[in-house]
């Protein structure tokens, strides 16, 4: 494949979400530059030709002896969307602490501590997310002269359904990127996600991407890789109800459950929903959002079944005020939509209630807002 097929650039400058400052606990927080290769629904488009194809000469300069990033919580396939839908959720996420560091074999990675849910991972940095995504970025960079080593901060739950490994390549990514000036588009950052995915879960960017972009994104395809930014009105609230379970739901199993074939019907309904569920990100209409997000027929009938307590979960957050609500990712994380938060913390308590009443369940609820920035930039300590 192609990794620098697209060039098109749109700039995010010094550009911050107000729900990051609490979480970051920094007094300022940088923005990445978004250089972004996609075909974009957004203000600013480039006059070069999107089919040219960019070149890194010779080998970057560091800019920063050492850089923190974070990277959000994602939500994968909204209902419909399996495979080809996500956004990005703010006040929840990974940090990425990357370093210049002698003692690493110039142009290698390392991994010297990972924090936080520690459970499952390893040092090894060619079977860890964020290490694999950190050593294509060195790759695509041509960083051959230094060595760098990382800490990974787990802010989200392995295998919760909100793109935990995602979040972990995105923000390797990006602090790769950054500390040697940031040369790499979004589309570049994207490719070196996934070859981090396509080690966990598969080949598919409806997580990597809206945690690398922030907000709603669509994946139209992938040879070449070409993503599409859904702009969600920023007058418009939007609130996620999202709801663990005590329950570990493997993506591996999750997706051998789904029907190798299904009916015309079914895939001309969802396909509507689908489009419908475009058009109401687009317009900001969060009834015709949930409405869509939570008609699917072919993957969450499928998958609902082995998530303990969903079916009934997905009644009470309706029945509470939720415009929609359908399993976030592969699960066993639920997600519904509202417009406000208090109403989503007593959507959220029904829900968790329901977990327990028809799945024996212990469940967590959080109520978050859309993250419409993306991986980005947290500090830096200069040369």
């Amino acid at each position: 494949m192609d990794l620098l097929k697209l060039n098109t650039h749109y700039n995010h400058t010094h550009f911050t979400q107000s729900q990051s400052q609490s979480l970051i606990n920094h007094n300022y927080c940088y923005s990445i530059r978004h250089r972004v290769a996609i075909k974009l629904n957004v203000a600013a488009h480039s006059t070069e030709d999107p089919k040219s194809v960019a070149t890194i000469v010779g080998e970057p300069k560091p800019v920063y002896s050492s850089v923190k990033t974070f990277a959000p919580a994602t939500v994968a396939n909204l209902g419909v969307g399996f495979d080809f839908l996500g956004c990005a959720v703010d006040g929840l996420g990974d940090f990425v602490t990357l370093s210049l560091d002698s003692s690493v074999r110039p142009g290698f990675v390392s991994i010297s501590d990972i924090t936080g849910s520690t459970r499952k991972l390893t040092l090894n940095p060619l079977n860890n997310c964020a290490g694999i995504a950190a050593i294509s970025v060195m790759k695509m960079l041509n960083v051959r002269s230094v060595g760098v080593s990382l800490v990974l901060h787990k802010g989200l739950p392995l295998g919760s359904g909100l793109g935990s490994s995602a979040a972990s390549a995105a923000a390797a990514a990006v602090a790769v990127n950054e500390i040697f000036g940031g040369r790499l588009s979004v589309s570049e950052l994207v490719l070196a996600g996934l070859e981090s995915e396509k080690k966990v879960s598969g080949y598919h960017a409806d997580n990597v991407a809206p945690a690398i972009m922030g907000g709603f994104v669509l994946i139209r395809g992938y040879e070449p890789l070409d993503l599409i930014h859904l702009k969600f009105p920023v007058e418009k609230e939007l609130f996620f109800v999202l709801v663990t379970p005590e329950f570990e739901a493997p993506t591996k199993k999750m997706r051998a459950a789904l029907a190798k074939e299904v009916s015309m019907a079914d895939h001309v309904w969802n396909s509507s929903q689908a489009g419908a569920l475009v058009a109401a990100v687009l317009q900001g209409d969060l009834r015709g959002m949930g409405s869509a997000l939570s008609s699917d027929k072919i993957v969450e009938p499928k998958r609902a079944p082995l998530i303990p307590g969903m079916e009934d979960v997905k009644k009470a957050a309706l029945k509470a005020g939720a415009f929609g609500c359908t399993i976030s990712g592969a699960g066993p994380t639920v997600v519904a939509v509202t417009d406000d938060e208090e109403k989503g913390r007593l959507i959220g308590d029904c829900m968790v209630r329901s977990f327990m009443e028809f799945g024996n369940l212990k469940a967590a609820a959080v109520v978050k807002q859309l993250d419409r920035v993306g991986a980005r930039l947290i500090s830096t300590t200069p040369l």
